[in-house]
């Protein structure tokens, strides 16, 4: 069975966000991914309060680290609701997608 100790990474997202906001073309193409960052987002949060490593989720998803990897990568891919929701249940979450209407423009 894969270590499931969890040690996470330092990452100051506002430094790197800073830096990066400074290239050309990155406020056009981050809003572009905005919803896969946002899933990604949502996806590393849960695993790390389920204490779990990507070697773990793989294991307890019966793939590999590396399709756990690119799953956690916004904008590589699209996964499926199906991956999804295996995902989920292996982070200890439940799935649940919906549909939000546009706000109303101001005539």
């Amino acid at each position: 069975m894969a270590n499931l100790k969890y040690e996470p990474v330092t990452h100051d997202h506002q430094a790197f966000m800073a830096r990066a906001s400074k290239r050309k073309g990155f406020s056009e193409a981050y809003e572009a991914l905005e919803l896969e960052y946002q899933l990604a987002n949502q996806m590393l949060k849960a695993r790390s309060r389920a204490g779990l490593t990507q070697d773990a989720v793989a294991e307890l998803m019966g793939t590999t680290k590396s399709a756990i990897s690119r799953l956690e990568s916004a904008g590589k891919h699209a996964p499926s609701i199906a991956t999804l929701r295996r995902y989920a249940e292996a982070v200890g979450c439940d799935l649940q997608v919906k549909l939000v209407p546009h706000k109303a423009s101001a005539a």
